[in-house]
């Protein structure tokens, strides 16, 4: 059966990748939807035009990757599509904040998304792609998300260096590096309200993020950044200081 494979579909950027990926991808015949929140897969899973198998699984906790892995062996599925969307990101001094908090940005921004795309990748038949969400804060260091920021650098490399060593597979890779957008990002993570940055920045519109990620995907482009400010910003971003960048974007 060709699939999809959505992590962090319960809400947010994933919901929407989740509900706009077939009409890019009509070969896909089934989504496997995975997020901790049961009940929200399933509003998400009724809303869709095909079947889709709901996994609550917590991509904290290593488990996870045993009961995916098992329900890859067991159906043996043909994944035309991994969307890597499950992520989180904290406000906050390092030293002031909660260093689960700070652990828990590793545990599913890199270790998660490494685990979940190591186990797929024997089930991508050439032709297929991947799509990792990383962030404009992966341009450059943002204090007070140093954390954060820092995963997200490691979501674009994990990119670009997957992609090279998928190519002779057919296989493509693409990051997605989109601004704030309102979704519960902000508010889980206490920066609505906390942040002048993120105040002062344009929000990036959630359903036209996910349909630019996936025409980039389907056309096999290594990055897609949305809206012409953040593409400006990732340009100043290489050509400035990194010292100096550091200032302008403390969040």
């Amino acid at each position: 059966m060709k699939i999809a494979i959505v992590t962090g579909a319960s809400s947010g950027l994933g919901r929407e990748f989740a509900r706009q990926l077939v009409s890019e991808y009509p070969e896909v015949e089934q989504l496997w939807l995975i997020a901790r929140r049961k009940d929200k897969l399933e509003d998400v899973a009724a809303s869709l035009p095909r079947p889709a198998v709901c996994m609550a699984l917590d991509l904290c906790d290593p488990m996870s990757f045993t009961a995916f892995q098992e329900k890859l062996l067991l159906e043996q599925p043909e994944v035309h599509l991994l969307v890597n969307d499950a992520g989180c990101g904290y406000l906050g001094n390092l030293g002031e904040t909660d260093t689960a908090l700070e652990t828990r940005m590793i545990d599913l921004n890199l270790r998660a998304l490494t685990a979940i795309t190591n186990l797929t990748i024997p089930y991508i038949p050439r032709g297929g792609r991947i799509i990792n969400v990383s962030s404009i804060a992966s341009f450059c260091p943002n204090a007070r998300m140093t954390v954060y920021s820092s995963t997200k650098a490691f979501v674009s490399h994990f990119t670009v260096g997957l992609g090279e060593e998928l190519r002779k597979k057919g296989i493509s890779v693409t990051a997605v590096c989109p601004g704030p957008m309102s979704t519960e990002f902000c508010d889980v993570g206490n920066i609505t309200g906390n942040s002048p940055m993120f105040a002062t920045l344009p929000y990036c519109d959630q359903v036209h993020v996910a349909h630019g990620t996936l025409l980039a995907a389907k056309y096999r482009h290594t990055f897609y950044t949305p809206t012409m400010f953040y593409k400006i910003f990732r340009l100043v971003a290489k050509l400035v200081p990194v010292k100096l960048m550091t200032k302008f974007t403390k969040t």
